[in-house]
């Protein structure tokens, strides 16, 4: 095609301004146009209308699911939401009866018969001769004691002793004589019986005299000082050259030995006033020591106090048993270990269920996914399990490891693993 010239275009404000500038005049060139396409072909006017409404239709079904699904999306999480704010605690059930308890209670050890021995004169000891950790026998001589005073008093009382045995044969002498007299009418009965008074008092004063000699004479017997009975020096007090004392002169005397019978020994245990009626007089008892760990002794409750001691709310048992071998010793403390007999009629729990309140122990129990605090009465302590006398029974599904802001009415939901009460 050939271009085609345009005629240039005045501003018509300015048409009449002498002023007008040729730069206000432009000149475009065309280029030539392309032949337009000889005819337009259109299959289906309304077809561009439907396909827009489809569309239309399409993007709101996607919002309307989109909405739908938010909103299930959101209920979804409420419901989640509620269901993990409910605890889900495990729970256990009371087992019916009561193990055998094994009560070890803390013991001190006492020699079957001790004694501490003093001494019944007064002097000076001499000599010693057996120290701590002797075995003595009955009768043998443990020390001697010098007593001057003793010996010189004891002296003057036989002297004194003649002196009045020769006062009473002279008194019976006399008293004879006038009986005879009195026979032959040579002296009255008054003077007969004069006589016959001074010779009684004579034989009075020979008595007092040889009863005083005798008291003397045991005082200084107990210079020697002799073991009472079979058994081991466990303290000496004294020493060569000490000042004695009599026991019974004395305030505060002091002995001169410890003798202790260890052939066979006493164990005192104290037993707390709850277990007061399972330990009779024939109770087995085990007692054992930590000097010893693998070794233990058998022996049977002998006696008890029958009374519960007001401070300490306890009964005192003894166990008697042999100790031939010498491996308890008196002061020693050991363990009395103590079988008793189970309780029928009581449960037993974990010790992980009770919950410690003001108003006392306590159990969770999940009754209908709500919890019941059940006040409980707790009989024995087994470490990892306890007695529960009252407040439970086999049917009870009871929180382990309760917290301890659980309260009463609140919304729970059980574990499918429960765990049985162990025994």
């Amino acid at each position: 095609m050939s271009e085609r010239t345009v005629t240039p275009i005045v501003d018509p404000e300015t048409a009449n301004d002498a002023r007008t500038d040729v730069r206000n005049i432009h000149t475009d060139v065309v280029k030539p146009h392309e032949d337009a396409p000889a005819e337009r072909h259109v299959d289906n006017p309304g077809g561009g209308k439907t396909l827009g409404i489809l569309f239309a239709l399409v993007v709101l079904a996607a919002i309307a699911y989109g909405i739908y699904h938010r909103h299930q999306t959101e209920n979804a999480l409420v419901e989640k939401t509620e269901v993990d704010s409910i605890p889900t605690v495990s729970v256990t059930h009371p087992v019916s009866g009561s193990k055998a308890d094994q009560l070890v209670l803390p013991g001190s050890v006492q020699a079957f018969v001790e004694t501490p021995i003093y001494s019944r004169t007064n002097g000076y000891l001499r000599k010693w001769f057996f120290d701590i950790g002797s075995r003595v026998k009955k009768g043998q001589l443990l020390a001697i004691i010098e007593t001057p005073e003793t010996d010189q008093q004891l002296l003057q009382s036989r002297a004194e002793l003649n002196r009045q045995e020769a006062n009473e044969q002279l008194a019976k002498t006399t008293s004879d004589r006038w009986q005879s007299l009195l026979a032959k009418h040579a002296v009255s009965q008054q003077e007969a019986d004069q006589a016959k008074s001074n010779y009684i008092a004579a034989q009075a004063a020979s008595d007092a005299s040889r009863a005083g000699v005798k008291r003397l004479e045991e005082l200084q017997g107990y210079e020697r000082i002799v073991a009472p009975f079979n058994g081991t020096i466990t303290s000496r007090n004294t020493d060569i050259g000490d000042l004695i004392n009599a026991g019974s002169g004395s305030a505060s005397p002091r002995a001169l030995f410890q003798l202790a019978q260890t052939d066979r020994m006493r164990v005192f245990a104290s037993v707390p006033e709850m277990y007061a009626n399972r330990i009779h007089n024939g109770t087995a008892a085990t007692i054992s020591q930590d000097s010893a760990p693998g070794e233990a002794m058998h022996g049977f409750v002998t006696r008890n106090a029958d009374a519960i001691d007001r401070t300490t709310r306890t009964l005192n048992v003894e166990v008697d048993l042999n100790n031939p071998d010498g491996k308890l010793r008196p002061g020693a403390y050991v363990f009395a270990h103590f079988n008793l007999p189970g309780s029928g009629s009581a449960f037993t729990i974990p010790s992980n269920t009770l919950l410690f309140r003001a108003e006392g122990p306590r159990v969770a129990i999940v009754r209908d996914d709500r919890v019941h605090l059940q006040a409980v009465h707790v009989g024995h302590d087994y470490g990892d399990t306890v007695e529960v006398v009252s407040g439970v029974d086999a049917n009870d599904a009871i929180i382990l490891d309760p917290s301890d802001s659980l309260v009463d009415g609140a919304h729970v939901r059980v574990s499918t693993t429960n765990t049985k009460g162990t025994r």
